[in-house]
């Protein structure tokens, strides 16, 4: 879908482009941080290419993804089944299933080890320590870009991430969630909308279908398209229709929200769901998500250091742990401007890849 301005399509960088060097930034960083921001100004996503030789671990992951759930049991117990509990947020560790959603998920969480109802040691989906840090990673970098579009000093953020690595019988508060949504054998509430999209197709989604990440920063990886996700104009759209085996997609949460002052706007996203039934293994996903640490607070103070105006909704810090416990009314979120989405001249050295994401006059 094309903006009226800006990108003409959801926006893809390099992860490689996006690694700061001492001195002054490369006209490849400058570009790839303006097709990220721009991106994310215009469709609340956009979409990260990692190099060649991880593919191979995030397909290994995936298909390591739909064997666990296929093993899975039809009816997971009453202590497997619940669905998303804000107190528990830094604390969620292995297998659960939300019925609602039609959505099972594992959760790998380092530091904490997941323990069955029966008292026995879950056996989980292999390769989670390696694609946990390569994602993390990643998100990391996108992070630390974003700061550099709003002028803030280097790795702001700091103070609120996870030591790495984590330090001895510390708990990592960022999650990989290892998902399945509509796995034909698993008996879930399957309470379903269907919705015409812009072109006359129809789609089918859960009834509770509007999520919103409380993360800062989350990557997607998912084995099959379908997720979707709301831009500045209000409408919906695929972003991962066309990925290639080396590509996620990364999206901004309400996290960054409110550490940034309202800056960058949080993804609202949806998962369809009605092509996935006929398929044995329904759609497994690797969500990675970039969480601030429970004991620290969102605070704007970067943001007046670096001379952004901040609401008086933002100035005053608010303690992590209340911020995740909190509701947080969708319709309150993107009302506002967001960020200035800052362009540079086109470098002759940054290659065809880059320089294709980008428009005349950004």
């Amino acid at each position: 879908m094309a903006g009226d301005d800006g990108l003409p399509s959801l926006g893809r960088v390099k992860l490689t482009d996006l690694i700061p060097s001492e001195g002054l930034p490369s006209d490849s960083y400058k570009l790839s941080v303006s097709t990220l921001s721009q991106s994310f100004a215009q469709y609340s996503a956009a979409v990260i290419q990692f190099p060649a030789a991880d593919a191979a671990l995030l397909r290994s992951s995936l298909d390591s993804a739909r064997l666990y759930f296929q093993q899975r049991e039809a009816y997971p117990s009453a202590d497997m089944i619940h669905t998303n509990d804000s107190r528990e947020w830094c604390k969620t560790s292995g297998y659960y299933a939300d019925p609602q959603l039609w959505q099972e998920t594992y959760d790998y969480r380092p530091g904490l080890t997941p323990i069955e109802p029966s008292n026995a040691m879950e056996l989980p989906p292999g390769g989670l320590p390696d694609i946990f840090g390569l994602l993390g990673k990643a998100a990391r970098g996108i992070l630390d870009a974003m700061s550099y579009c709003l002028n803030l000093r280097s790795s702001p953020f700091t103070e609120i991430l996870d030591n790495v690595p984590l330090r001895s019988r510390e708990v990592s508060s960022s999650v990989l969630s290892v998902c399945c949504h509509a796995r034909p054998s698993f008996h879930g509430a399957q309470h379903h909308n269907l919705t015409t999209q812009d072109d006359g197709q129809l789609m089918m989604f859960h009834d509770h279908d509007h999520q919103v990440d409380k993360s800062l920063i989350s990557v997607v990886k998912s084995d099959k398209a379908g997720l979707h996700v709301r831009d500045f104009h209000g409408r919906w759209f695929l972003v991962d229709g066309d990925l290639g085996p080396q590509e996620a997609v990364v999206y901004p949460g309400l996290a960054l929200y409110q550490a940034t002052a309202g800056y960058v706007n949080p993804a609202l996203h949806r998962t369809e769901i009605n092509n996935i039934p006929g398929n044995m293994y329904g759609r497994c996903s690797l969500v990675f998500k970039l969480m601030p640490k429970s004991m620290t607070c969102l605070s704007c103070s970067e943001m007046r250091a670096a001379g952004h105006g901040v609401e008086a909704q933002f100035q005053i810090p608010v303690p992590v742990d209340d911020f995740m416990q909190r509701s947080h009314p969708t319709d309150q979120l993107f009302n506002r401007n967001t960020f200035q989405s800052f362009s540079f001249p086109t470098a002759q050295d940054a290659g065809p890849w880059i320089n294709e994401m980008l428009v005349q006059d950004l």
